[in-house]
């Protein structure tokens, strides 16, 4: 892959169908999620963010629930995102991609006037978000039948 991918935040369907494209490929294909838990009320409030390379081919996704939403996953507090459903595709992976929609994401709290971002990650991804600055708490759990650990970045 040549040039730097583009990440952005989705603006209407084109790019919101992308996003979703990439979580169909990644969750549901690879790792078997059903699309009825992949896919969630969540969505349509979301802030989605989408990796897209020079050619405009998909690359990643993430995105960032924010309010009532986000206070529902985090234990109740209005001023800590959500982080979720972030998603690389197997040939972006290694290039940095999932590194810069984290920090799309992040800036999109920001912009949003949040002060933390919460996300649940897969247990074998803890150590991509601890080099971003993400803390665990709390013990595991599963989620769509796979280990997962709640994390924490203060902005």
């Amino acid at each position: 892959m040549s040039g730097s991918p583009v990440v952005r935040v989705a603006e209407g369907p084109a790019d919101r169908e992308a996003c979703f494209a990439v979580r169909k490929e990644v969750f549901v294909a690879e790792q078997g999620v059903p699309e009825d838990v992949e896919y969630d009320s969540y969505d349509a409030g979301a802030v989605h963010v989408l990796a897209v390379g020079q050619d405009g081919t998909p690359l990643g996704t993430g995105r960032l629930l924010h309010g009532a939403a986000a206070a529902a996953k985090n234990g109740g507090d209005p001023a800590v995102g959500s982080l979720g459903r972030l998603a690389v595709t197997r040939r972006a992976r290694g290039l940095g991609v999932g590194a810069a929609l984290v920090r799309a994401v992040e800036e999109a709290a920001r912009e949003k006037g949040l002060t933390a971002v919460d996300l649940h990650a897969q247990t074998h991804a803890l150590g991509f978000y601890e080099r971003l600055g993400y803390e665990a708490y709390g013990p595991e759990f599963p989620d769509a039948g796979m280990p997962h650990r709640a994390m924490r970045r203060v902005l």
